[in-house]
């Protein structure tokens, strides 16, 4: 059977191409059919059971020209797709397509687009480069960090009889009023705020420090422009406390039986080297990604690569999308997003163009290698790279290979096992050598964002943890209670994320 597409590629200036297309009349002759079937499932006329009326019999009642369009609309992305991989570019942002006139019966249809795709590059050396490579290291700095953290979660709350200080938790009822009017959500009881943590509305938690238990007190407070609860947004408010309790948080000794207590382990120093440990072998993985990317920019630099303006920023706002996209699984739309990060889309996408840049010009090179050591993943190699997600889906890898290939997606798979090879390969050959005395430690604040926890022992106790909110479980304001602003600060995508 003939293809039933087929296409003709044209390089145009600045890393563009411009791709004639043309679909096989057969394949438009089904496609007519498949739509005309479609609308024929709501159609009643006499003679035929609804449901069974022939694709021919709705093409003569409403006209073969609106039914074609639809139906061709309707196959387009999947005609472009299949033109993307039968021309073989790698298109770099969103095409302009030129859909040109709808065919008259028995003839194919034609079609056109321009895209940006992927810039070539001119090798330099990519094997036998030098390369830095660190020692892993477990900071003791972080180590304290964990240690505290876990005498925190363990912290018991004492009722003092003084006045309240920050770091203090105060037990509260209050009122508050905008204009001397009670406003939604202004009302709280049996609180538990703790004083100087930063958590509330600019006013509140300063208005706290001094307070003793059985005093009321009235507080000047105001809402953030950019508070999320729009109808006090940017204004000043009044609040009027009753302090219940002033408790103080008593954090556990720090000696064998917290060691105990909190992970289950014999002594302290048995914590202190199960963290190192664990911040060891986080940190030998965390090298070999650092060497790893090294090289691969190591060979990027000693190559040519001319990447255009215009493709930087469509790779921009690839990246952003595919972010938004992995953010609305979570709930979070674009709107969303760009309320929590007050920045406009257009901000995200100037923010995001040095990572574009970067990915495009590694993607070249990559390419370019695979081209020169004329990398082709086999078989076996293949169903390598689907070990971890056939079993996932509880399958066998030839099953789960067998099943992208009937869906046209052998090929991606392909290509991004060929692209881990040529990566393999300027690794496996670079020669590492010590860096730099100030690149020698990673910065503790980048390594806290990845720590593990301390493993725990069966025998571990437990304490009850301190809690940050009212006995009745009514939430406090804090400039930042919106749920998704904590996973909304994703970093974007690039190939080696």
């Amino acid at each position: 059977m003939a293809t039933a597409v087929t296409t003709t590629v044209t390089e145009l200036p600045e890393s563009r191409v411009s791709v004639s297309v043309e679909v096989a009349a057969e394949e438009i002759q089904r496609s007519l059919e498949t739509q005309a079937r479609k609308l024929g499932r709501e159609m009643k006329v006499p003679g035929f059971r609804t449901g069974k009326i022939p694709p021919a019999v709705v093409i003569q009642r409403i006209g073969r020209e609106p039914i074609l369009d639809e139906a061709v609309r309707g196959r387009l992305t999947d005609w472009y797709m299949k033109a993307v991989d039968e021309s073989g570019i790698a298109p770099v942002g969103d095409p302009d397509v030129d859909l040109g006139s709808l065919p008259d019966e028995g003839k194919p249809l034609t079609f056109s687009f321009q895209v940006g795709v992927r810039p070539t590059a001119t090798l330099g050396s990519y094997r036998d480069l030098e390369v830095p490579r660190r020692e892993p290291f477990a900071d003791p700095a972080i180590i304290d960090g964990q240690i505290e953290e876990m005498r925190d979660r363990f912290a018991r709350l004492e009722v003092v009889d003084r006045p309240a200080q920050e770091g203090d938790f105060v037990i509260l009822d209050f009122v508050g009023t905008i204009d001397g009017e009670p406003f939604e959500g202004g009302e709280g009881r049996d609180q538990l705020v703790e004083v100087g943590a930063g958590r509330l509305i600019p006013g509140f938690e300063e208005g706290l420090v001094g307070v003793s238990a059985g005093e009321q007190k009235t507080v000047d407070a105001w809402f953030p422009d950019d508070y999320t609860a729009k109808h006090v947004a940017g204004k000043a408010a009044q609040f009027d406390f009753t302090v219940k309790e002033v408790k103080h948080k008593d954090l556990p000794e720090l000696d064998d039986d917290f060691a105990s207590d909190a992970a289950g382990y014999d002594t302290l120093e048995e914590l202190r080297e199960s963290i190192a440990e664990e911040l060891l072998e986080h940190d030998v993985k965390q090298v070999d990604n650092e060497f790893r990317a090294a090289a691969l920019d190591a060979a990027v630099a000693d190559a040519t690569v001319d990447v255009p303006e215009a493709l930087v920023t469509a790779r921009a706002q690839e990246l952003l999308d595919r972010m938004m996209h992995s953010l609305s699984h979570q709930g979070i739309t674009k709107a969303h997003y760009l309320q929590i990060s007050g920045k406009t889309e257009e901000e995200l996408v100037e923010e995001s163009k040095p990572d574009a840049e970067v990915a495009l010009r590694r993607e070249a090179v990559l390419a370019a290698i695979i081209e020169a050591e004329q990398i082709e993943p086999s078989e076996d190699q293949l169903l390598d790279a689907l070990e971890a997600a056939a079993e996932k889906e509880q399958m066998s890898r030839q099953k789960l290979l067998d099943r992208l290939r009937s869906a046209g997606r052998v090929e991606m798979l392909a290509k991004e096992v060929a692209a881990e090879q040529a990566i393999d390969l300027v690794v496996t050959t670079a020669k590492p050598h010590a860096p730099e005395a100030a690149e020698e430690k990673p910065k503790a604040a980048a390594a806290e964002k990845k720590k593990p926890a301390a493993k725990k022992k069966p025998a571990a106790r437990k304490k009850e943890p301190v809690k940050t909110q009212g006995e009745k479980g009514e939430e406090l304001w804090t400039p930042d209670s919106d749920p998704a602003a904590a996973g909304a600060k994703g970093r974007l995508w690039t190939p080696d994320s």
